[in-house]
């Protein structure tokens, strides 16, 4: 499984409507609204690596009222869970 996190800016008419369509995107596993210097932030999983051009740069991009975007590809996941897992071998 490949992740990616992409930071989106929207146009300001997108504001209220962009999260849901977002999130409704194929490949597209969580979208939160969020402060700061974005608008928006899309956690991307999809089962290949390739397939990530797919769901950011021929649809996530070309949605209406996406004006910029950052993309940023996961080497390794750490979760609470993962971390609490490997402090308790032993135990």
């Amino acid at each position: 499984m490949t992740t990616a996190v992409v930071l989106i800016e929207a146009e300001r008419d997108a504001l209220t409507t962009l999260g849901g369509v977002l999130a409704d995107l194929d490949g597209v596993a969580e979208a939160y609204s969020v402060t700061g210097e974005w608008d928006f932030v899309a956690i991307v999983r999809v089962p290949r690596h390739e397939q990530l051009a797919e769901v950011i740069t021929a649809k996530l991009v070309q949605l209406p009222g996406v004006s910029r975007t950052q993309t940023m590809v996961a080497f390794e996941v750490f979760s609470e869970h993962d971390l609490d897992a490997m402090f308790s071998i032993g135990q």
